[in-house]
């Protein structure tokens, strides 16, 4: 293998080490039974989660615009001491106030995420333009993988909370975040310029990545919106899925029969293997397949098979192994979003811009994650579980129906301000190659 062959495999590794770290956000679930015993709400737990979801995403709109200033390396260094520090923060006070943990795990933690999380995903794709769905489902795998250790350590591996309490636990993992994204970051580095696989042609179709777009050009398409609309409903149903993947399902089993100490051993694996492992799983196969069956077509299996799998989730949270499915099946297709909207990124609006680009298209993704987790929290509360979830449902079926109409843009409609009349209007302009 040659020097540049070797650099570009060591990137795939950098990436699963600081998504790895990055993915500790989706262990949110394992603490919130500590937070509810310590006096906090259902809504409450929701908060902190929807708060550090919303700060990632906006925090990554000013990563893009500057990696190129930056540059990769740094400003992953940068996003993991960030995150480390504000897990420390949350530890104070014993890992249980409020306030101190809204700040420390839902700003400053969910800060250090934004900074690091688009470095993988746009270098990933400059090394590997030919594989762009793979790549970046791979580059992403970790974030989900992440979550399956995370909530061991601390739960049933580790038993770090009960062993040393919450506090303590948030300081930890503050330490283990920093350093493995540290690590991962030594790989962080652009490839040559002009450097393009052996054998590889840049495509020049409509749709194929070759058209760079500026991101005052991309906000000005339907497309973008479009997309977003999809990426906000079918991630953030998948968000609620993860903030109540514990709390709806113990209530579910216990209200069948099943002891108290049972549901809750039987709602952590769900959420602990199932979906974490399902959630790693579909990012790389998703990505995969994307190659294969297009971005659009995949996106719109998934968002629609989304919605039939939460619908199905609430007869099914009552028994033991169909949760176990469920679990497994929404996980699966969450995290399929995070492989196919970068991509899908990529070819719309040009490999070249993703960096800058994709934070506006994961917007939506922040937007989702403050709507639907605090909708099901409130929900929660007010003991109607299921109507978050059939809520969730209907919203990913109306998202698939949104990016079946996408279509490659053209500067034509990136020249104008967009609006629905003018999308119905000229739709007879968009270029529908595939």
């Amino acid at each position: 293998m040659t020097e540049t062959g070797s650099r570009r495999t060591r990137v795939i590794l950098g990436a699963v080490l600081i998504q790895l770290s990055l993915g500790g956000i989706y262990a949110w679930s394992v603490f919130t039974p500590a937070l509810v015993g310590a006096g906090w709400t259902k809504t409450q737990t929701q908060i902190v989660f929807a708060t550090g979801l919303a700060t990632f995403a906006l925090v990554m709109i000013y990563a893009g615009r500057n990696l190129a200033r930056f540059g990769p390396r740094r400003l992953a260094i940068t996003g993991g001491v960030i995150l480390g520090i504000g897990y420390a923060i949350a530890s104070v006070g014993g890992g249980a106030e409020f306030w101190i943990v809204l700040l420390g795990i839902g700003v400053v933690g969910g800060g250090g995420i934004g900074l690091a999380y688009v470095v993988p995903i746009a270098v990933g794709m400059r090394w590997y333009p030919d594989r762009k769905g793979m790549i970046t489902g791979l580059s992403v795998a970790g974030f989900g993988f992440g979550a399956l250790g995370w909530i061991k350590i601390a739960g049933s591996w580790g038993t770090l909370i009960e062993s040393v309490g919450l506090g303590a636990t948030f300081l930890t993992y503050g330490i283990a975040f920093g350093l493995l994204i540290l690590t991962g970051s030594i790989w962080m580095q652009m490839p040559p310029e002009g450097w393009l696989p052996e054998g590889y042609v840049v495509p020049v179709a409509a749709g194929s990545g070759a058209e760079n777009f500026a991101p005052r050009e991309m906000l000005r398409t339907p497309q973008f919106h479009l997309i977003s609309i999809t990426f906000a409903v079918s991630a953030g149903a998948g968000l609620m899925a993860i903030g109540l993947m514990k709390l709806y399902p113990v209530e579910a089993l216990t209200a069948s029969g099943v002891s108290a100490v049972e549901a809750s051993a039987i709602a952590g694996t769900a959420m602990a293997v199932f979906f974490s492992l399902a959630n790693g799983v579909g990012r790389i196969a998703w990505g995969a397949l994307s190659d294969i069956l297009g971005r659009k077509r995949s996106i719109v299996i998934m968002a629609a098979s989304q919605g039939v799998f939460l619908a199905a989730f609430i007869p099914m949270a009552s028994s033991k192994y169909l949760l176990y499915l469920a679990a497994a099946l929404i996980g699966f297709n969450f995290g399929g979003n995070f492989a196919l909207f970068p991509a899908m990124t990529a070819d719309e609006f040009g490999d070249g811009s993703v960096g800058r680009n994709y934070p506006w298209i994961f917007l939506s993704y922040g937007a989702g994650g403050i709507v639907f987790p605090i909708l099901g929290g409130v929900l929660g509360d007010m003991g109607n579980f299921p109507l978050a979830f059939a809520i969730c449902s209907g919203a990913c079926l109306l998202g698939a129906a949104a990016s079946a109409i996408v279509y490659p843009p053209r500067r034509v409609e990136a020249s104008r301000p967009f609006t629905v009349h003018g999308f119905v209007q000229n739709a007879h302009l968009f270029d529908r190659a595939s």
